[in-house]
C-alpha cells in the first residue's frame, strides 16, 4: 500500500491497514514504491494493493476507483485471491487428523470442519507449515498476522485459547497444541492410542 503526496495519506494508509486486519487480512504496508518493492520480496504477500498516485511508480491488474468503501475493496481483494487461488496446486497441510488448506482457508479435524475466525485460521495454518518447530508468540503476531511486535503476547493468548477450544483441547489436557514454557507454543499430531 502506497501514498501519493497529498498530506493526509499516512492516515489513510493506517485507517485503511486497520480495517483490513479487521477483516481478517494479514496487511503490512509502505509510503513509497520502493519501500513496498523491499516488503514484497522480505514478506512475499498473496496481493498487492497500490495507490497509482505514488510518486515514484504505478502498475495494477485491477483497480478500484475512489472514492471507494472498505467493504468494496475487501470484496475485490478476496475476488482477486480467489482467481489467483484457482491456478495452484495443493495447499494443505495436514497434522495427524488434521488438515488446514491455505487455499480455501477452511480447515478440519477428523475430517469435521472447524468454525475459525480469520484471524484463528492465520495462526493454525502458520503452526501447521511449522509442525513440530517451537513457535513464539512474538512470531505468531508477526509472521502469521504481518502485526508489529507491540510487547504484549495477550492477543495472541487469547486467541490460542479459542482455537484450543475449537479443537476440542484445553491448556491442561493439549492434544495439538503444545505449550513450551516461556518460549511459545507447538503444533504436533497427538499421538495414536497406545502408544
Amino acid at each position: 500500500m502506497g501514498g501519493g503526496q497529498q498530506p493526509d495519506d499516512a492516515t489513510i494508509r493506517t485507517s485503511l491497514t486497520r480495517s483490513l486486519r479487521d477483516r481478517g487480512h494479514a496487511v503490512s504496508s509502505a509510503s513509497t514504491a520502493l519501500a513496498g518493492l523491499r516488503s514484497v520480496v522480505e514478506d512475499r504477500p498473496d496481493l498487492i494493493v497500490l495507490d497509482l498516485g505514488l510518486p515514484d511508480m504505478d502498475g495494477a491488474d485491477d483497480c478500484v476507483v475512489k472514492p471507494y468503501s472498505v467493504a468494496r475493496l475487501d470484496a475485490r481483494i478476496r475476488a482477486v485471491l480467489r482467481r489467483v487461488d484457482t491456478g495452484r496446486t495443493d495447499t494443505s497441510l495436514t497434522v495427524g487428523t488434521l488438515r488446514v488448506d491455505a487455499g480455501t482457508r477452511e480447515a478440519t479435524l477428523d475430517g469435521a470442519a472447524l468454525d475459525l475466525t480469520p484471524r484463528e485460521f492465520d495462526l493454525l495454518h502458520y503452526l501447521a507449515a511449522r509442525a513440530g518447530q517451537v513457535v513464539t508468540k512474538r512470531e505468531l503476531l508477526t509472521g502469521a498476522w504481518r502485526v508489529p511486535y507491540g510487547g504484549t503476547d495477550k492477543t495472541v493468548d487469547v486467541h490460542l485459547s479459542w482455537l484450543r477450544r475449537k479443537l476440542g483441547e484445553t491448556a491442561q489436557r493439549p492434544r495439538h497444541l503444545q505449550t513450551v514454557r516461556g518460549v511459545g507454543v507447538r503444533l504436533t499430531a497427538p499421538p495414536s492410542p497406545g502408544e
